[in-house]
């Protein structure tokens, strides 16, 4: 018996251009593929600007998971890549902001880059549908 898979579709999908699905339904759960700065243009928001940066990726988020049929109170991980561990602050006030108790288990950790140079932070997710 084999689990019920499917890939999350978006249009556009700033994503396609470099081979990534947004994301993937496997059963009840989705893995989202690391959601950064990139609009829907694909074109990064807020270069050199963090504030505006974590902003575009919640909002990336919730894109992928709206797509999915799922929200962002069904999150139960987030992985966070951030290229300056000084932006933690920033990151712990988002959390409080962005989700509501019982939060998601995270894991956090600093990258010496990112997949193009102006991205400052990524999340990936798994939340249930």
């Amino acid at each position: 018996m084999s689990a019920y898979k499917q890939v999350v579709k978006l249009d556009p999908d700033p994503l396609a251009p470099y081979a990534i699905s947004p994301g993937w339904q496997v059963g009840d759960l989705l893995f989202l593929s690391g959601q950064a700065a990139i609009n829907e243009q694909g074109e990064i928001a807020g270069p050199g600007d963090f504030d505006a940066q974590l902003a575009q990726v919640f909002k990336n988020i919730d894109r992928v998971l709206h797509a999915a049929g799922s929200s962002k109170d069904q999150i139960v991980k987030v992985t966070i890549y951030l290229t300056e561990m000084q932006n933690f602050p920033k990151i712990v006030q988002a959390r409080k902001v962005y989700f509501e108790y019982p939060y998601p288990a995270d894991t956090i950790v600093e990258v010496q880059a990112l997949a193009l140079p102006d991205l400052m932070v990524e999340i990936d997710v798994i939340a249930a549908v």
